[in-house]
């Protein structure tokens, strides 16, 4: 079965997570600085089966999108150009740094640990990919969910 990834996409860095191959549990995987998030894609999908890629959709607290929307529609449209077989879906990620924090906090990590923007960025990845799979509920159909 193949994975399903999240993409918190930034203007310095992006977050990235994915799902075990049964879409059972979402992880941080990796963050990479943004100018080389097409070159982290091309070697992992290359190793790794990928059905769904989620791409983080900026909003205000009030619904409106964000500044850097345009910038996020872009991303997406070159994803969709280089990655036609594979399919994309948005998915809101208000407040997903912030909890992203919060995890990270009540986890014991260390001052430095806490403010590692690196970690805030694919553990907002991996919360993004959680919401996305518990709204369209995407888990194992070995678990008895749907495919």
């Amino acid at each position: 079965m193949s994975r399903i990834m999240a993409i918190d996409w930034g203007s310095k860095r992006t977050g990235i997570a994915v799902t075990d191959p049964l879409r059972i549990i979402a992880h941080p995987l990796k963050t990479v600085p943004t100018q080389k998030v097409f070159e982290f894609l091309a070697q992992y999908l290359a190793q790794e089966q990928v059905h769904t890629i989620v791409v983080g959709a900026p909003f205000h607290e009030d619904g409106q999108p964000a500044q850097v929307a345009a910038e996020v529609d872009r991303f997406v449209e070159r994803l969709r150009k280089r990655y036609p077989k594979i399919h994309l879906a948005r998915q809101d990620e208000r407040y997903t740094s912030r909890m992203a924090s919060d995890i990270i906090l009540r986890s014991g990590a260390r001052k430095k640990k806490r403010k590692d923007k690196y970690l805030i960025d694919k553990v907002s990845a991996s919360l993004i990919l959680q919401a996305y799979l518990d709204e369209h509920g995407l888990w194992s159909s070995a678990s008895g969910g749907t495919d």
